[in-house]
């Protein structure tokens, strides 16, 4: 099973939302996911970005493949850092 973390839009028209999810490759961009592991919001100023570090490391140690978008949200976060730090450490 491909696992990919995405952004999952919520919020009204012409104000997004995004949580960024862990989800199943396959299951549609606002469909069924795994786990919730942020959330993002860029109509905030300056746009908020709340992510958990280590469940996002966690899945990605364990095979799951960012978004582009999500990856440079990680890399805004240093979290794509933690990730590679932790890999080289093995």
């Amino acid at each position: 099973m491909a696992v990919k973390i995405r952004m999952k839009r919520m919020g009204a028209k012409r104000n997004p939302f995004y949580r960024v999810v862990v989800a199943d490759a396959r299951a549609p961009r606002d469909g069924r996911i795994i786990e919730q592991i942020g959330t993002y919001n860029p109509v905030a100023n300056p746009s908020e970005v709340h992510i958990d570090a280590e469940k996002a490391i966690k899945w990605m140690s364990d095979g799951a493949q960012p978004s582009d978008t999500v990856r440079n949200l990680f890399s805004k976060e240093g979290i794509m850092k933690q990730f590679h730090e932790k890999k080289n450490q093995k």
